[in-house]
């Protein structure tokens, strides 16, 4: 099984940059599609559009609709829930009256789990006592296949950014980590937000960030073959109960194991 994540596109059309930042989108879907062997879904960890407007979120499905691949779709803090709805409503993974966007994929020999982290007004995640619960839910509703936890927020300290913190408080940071670590069946936890390529641990459960596909908004530094160009992840599942993960550099034939 191979997921293709890509995170942090932040379409917009009224930035100087806005048409970088389709193109870099454009491409990755182009490069995403021409992979060999094919991924068996796309999953985007937030941050679809930067203003959260509905023009924006046009912008983006129409590239997103060019993937031959299936595609999921979580907020990051810049969406906005009603007009994400609203665009993606045809997704039938997405129950358009539930408060929060998260959902469970079942049709793999791994469970992927999608956590709506977005705090709406803050750029900040947040994980409060409903959140929790429902997340409790998605997880005991099967009971033997290894879980995979998708999310926009890392929920652990990136110590290279400029704010260790990506959670409105400590506390909701600790207990959405506890709240992870409960089952003991989740083997792999992938976010995006903070815009560059660094990883962590929620107890023993390895986390991976990805950067933004974004090129002008990308943070940190980079080898010189990712000048210019946007990278994202291809995480393969191992029969073992893990993922093996590549960085992908669009356009080339670049393959970096993480």
């Amino acid at each position: 099984m191979i997921v293709a994540q890509i995170s942090d596109t932040h379409i917009a059309l009224d930035m100087p940059d806005a048409d970088q930042r389709i193109s870099d989108f454009v491409r990755t879907i182009a490069d995403i599609n021409a992979l060999d062997p094919a991924p068996d879904l796309i999953l985007h960890t937030g941050d679809i559009v930067h203003n959260g407007h509905r023009d924006e979120y046009a912008e983006s499905a129409a590239i997103l609709a060019k993937a031959r691949a299936p595609v999921y779709v979580l907020p990051g803090n810049k969406d906005r829930r009603d007009n994400l709805y609203e665009t993606f409503s045809a997704h039938k993974y997405l129950t358009l009256s539930a408060p929060f966007i998260d959902y469970g994929i079942e049709d793999y020999p791994v469970r992927l789990i999608g956590l709506d982290t977005l705090s709406e007004g803050n750029n900040k995640g947040d994980f409060g006592r409903e959140r929790i619960e429902r997340l409790t839910k998605l997880v005991d509703a099967e009971d033997k296949k290894p879980i995979a936890i998708f999310m926009h927020h890392p929920p652990f300290e990136v110590s290279v950014g400029p704010d260790p913190l990506n959670f409105v408080t400590e506390e909701a940071m600790r207990e959405l980590r506890q709240a992870l670590q409960r089952s003991g069946r989740i083997t792999s936890i992938f976010c995006g937000h903070v815009h560059r390529l660094t990883s962590g641990h929620v107890g023993k459960i390895p986390v991976t960030v990805a950067t933004s596909i974004a090129t002008t908004l990308r943070k940190g530094t980079y080898p010189s073959e990712m000048d210019g160009r946007p990278v994202y992840y291809i995480h393969r599942f191992d029969t073992d109960g893990s993922f093996v993960t590549e960085t992908r550099i669009a356009g080339t034939k670049v393959r970096l194991t993480v």
